[in-house]
């Protein structure tokens, strides 16, 4: 399965409104300015986000996007799936010999479970810092 700009972006989108969640609308222009991507796209993009309920649109002067519902509640799966459509590594799988089949079942379900167990929340949260379970090397 390939995750295409429009996932990408759109994920982008989403991680931005969590991290203002509870703090008013968020234009898309900055958005667009500080992860350095084109307005007109997001544009397209959040279109579809917010067809689909994920977000809201606020009009007028300090109008602007937020997320329609808490970042804990909202899968990266979810906008994924708006954005892409199914999540399926490999169209027209019920042709392939029984091993592959599975295979690619047990691949779509496991791309399946990371995208609808990881929250918008998680990762707006995420952080590069080096985590207690790291390894340390002595030199």
């Amino acid at each position: 399965m390939r995750i295409s700009t429009k996932g990408r972006y759109g994920l982008t989108i989403m991680i931005e409104l969590a991290k203002q969640f509870g703090e008013g609308p968020v234009p898309l222009r900055k958005i667009a300015s500080e992860n350095d991507l084109s307005e007109a796209y997001l544009e397209q993009l959040v279109s579809p986000l917010r067809n689909s309920g994920l977000v809201k649109s606020v009009r007028g002067a300090h109008g602007g996007y937020k997320l329609s519902k808490p970042p804990h509640l909202i899968s990266a799966g979810d906008v994924i799936r708006v954005l892409e459509g199914p999540i399926q590594p490999v169209e027209g799988i019920e042709n392939e010999a029984p091993p592959q089949r599975e295979l690619w079942s047990r691949i779509r379900d496991a791309v399946k479970t990371v995208l609808d167990t990881t929250t918008i929340e998680d990762l707006a949260k995420y952080s590069e810092s080096p985590s207690d379970d790291g390894y340390m090397f002595y030199i």
